[in-house]
């Protein structure tokens, strides 16, 4: 089987309805038992096949009944209004696990797609502050988790993560809603996590 050469980095950051620390990248269950998040992803740089993917950004609201690696997910997957029919295809096969690599190990975990549609998505990512809008859909707002000496928390090589090969900055949620897909969802204060990406094939 031939597969399409691709590849995507850039940033990520996520919240989710754990308390505190999510213990989820440990491999242990969630401190709510489920897990509802809402991730974003900027890809700075990145092609499938030919089709350029720079620039795009990416939204996703799922949620885990119990321990993630159990799998069981509902997911909703959302991308940049910018992005042509050629380049919302070549999400969705990503996104969908089709190019095999690190997210399709997500995308099996995946047995209910709600939705996936196209949406203004804005993306800031600093050092300060990380705010991502899916317009009309959802709204994730967190902060870094202050260390010692006002330091950021980090962790690194977590058994479980987004992006895998990255440290991980700790952060708060301010705010993160989601409303779509009949789904009305609310949390505040909860874990949320930030790092660089880099997806491919292998």
């Amino acid at each position: 089987m031939t597969t399409t050469d691709w590849s995507v980095e850039g940033n990520y950051f996520e919240s989710c309805s754990c308390d505190n620390l999510c213990p989820c990248i440990l491999l242990a269950d969630p401190t709510v038992g489920s897990c509802t998040a809402l991730v974003g992803w900027s890809i700075e740089k990145g092609h499938y096949g030919d089709v350029s993917l720079d620039g795009i950004k990416v939204g996703v609201w799922l949620q885990s009944p119990g321990n993630l690696t159990a799998g069981n997910w509902r997911l909703a997957l959302y991308v940049d209004e910018n992005a042509d029919d050629a380049q919302f295809s070549a999400i969705g096969a990503l996104w969908s696990g089709e190019g095999g690599g690190h997210l399709a190990v997500i995308a099996s975990l995946v047995s209910n797609v709600l939705s996936v549609k196209k949406a203004k998505i804005s993306f800031e990512s600093t050092a300060e502050k990380k705010h991502l809008v899916i317009d009309g859909v959802g709204e994730n707002e967190i902060y870094p988790m202050e260390g010692e000496e006002g330091k950021p928390v980090i962790i690194s090589s977590p058994p479980l993560a987004v992006a895998p090969g990255n440290p991980i900055t700790v952060h708060v949620s301010k705010t993160a809603k989601y409303t779509d897909n009949g789904i009305d969802w609310y949390d505040s204060g909860k874990a949320a996590l930030a790092s660089p990406f880099q997806y491919g094939p292998g």
